[in-house]
């Protein structure tokens, strides 16, 4: 049986990579999705693949900066209109950013913590009302294992996911006695499109590439499937008792 028939999961940043998977998980377990990101044929190619296997009603795209306040907003009212209700919102969306602390500018911290924060605060400050209305919810921010360990070259990155798991906290314990869960997972280095593009910038990918899963204890690089299934199951039941905690999903990298 479906773990989520009936249900509606919200999904940003579900062009490609983890919020890709992240649509097709919870599609398959029987809940309509509706993909937001902010490109437009990355967000149709996704609810065409959808559609493909589910129907016609199982998916729509919708086109958003989550990063303003508008958007967000018009993003959860499309939402509504399209189903009736939103049970799972997943703030996935976010920008890498490979700078020192010296080396960032003002502009590239502000466009990071934008997209990567004032995000997440936006999809949960328009969606929550909705859930507090039909009794219940589930939200699942993405994070990052940046939030627990030091890396180099990631600054604003850091501080961003850092915020992230602060602001899930708070919103686990505000919401708490109104049947709203949130919880945040914190991937390791995960092959998707932002890692892909990132380790193509490098002089020697495949060298690249190779020293960064060696980083993992597990010796390889994550699969997005692999973080959406944590997605899933804590927006299940089986994690009817989870909430304000995050999850670590990275191969040993920060138990060394």
């Amino acid at each position: 049986m479906p773990k989520f028939g009936g249900k509606v999961a919200v999904i940003t940043g579900a062009g490609s990579g983890i919020g890709q998977a992240m649509a097709w998980r919870f599609m398959r377990e029987g809940a309509s999705i509706v993909v937001v990101d902010q490109a437009t044929a990355a967000a149709d190619a996704t609810v065409r693949h959808l559609r493909a296997e589910g129907g016609e009603t199982v998916a729509c795209a919708y086109i958003a900066d989550v990063s303003q306040p508008s958007a967000a907003q018009a993003m959860v009212a499309h939402a509504i209109n399209r189903y009736g209700r939103i049970d799972i919102l997943c703030n996935n969306a976010a920008i890498l950013s490979e700078t020192s602390v010296v080396s960032c500018e003002p502009e590239e911290w502000d466009r990071v913590m934008a997209v990567n924060v004032r995000g997440v605060y936006l999809g949960c400050k328009y969606v929550i009302p909705y859930m507090l209305a039909q009794g219940g919810g589930c939200i699942i921010n993405t994070a990052s294992t940046a939030a627990h360990v030091g890396l180099l070259n990631r600054a604003v990155y850091s501080a961003s996911k850092g915020a992230v798991l602060a602001l899930t906290r708070q919103i686990a314990i505000e919401y708490a006695g109104n049947g709203i869960r949130a919880n945040s997972i914190s991937p390791g280095s995960v092959e998707s499109p932002l890692l892909i593009e990132m380790m193509n910038r490098q002089a020697n990918p495949i060298a690249y590439r190779a020293d960064l899963a060696a980083k993992h204890p597990l010796q390889r690089l994550a699969t997005p499937d692999e973080i959406a299934g944590t997605a899933v199951y804590l927006a299940s039941d089986d994690a009817a008792f989870v909430t304000g905690t995050d999850i670590v999903v990275d191969g040993g990298l920060i138990a060394r």
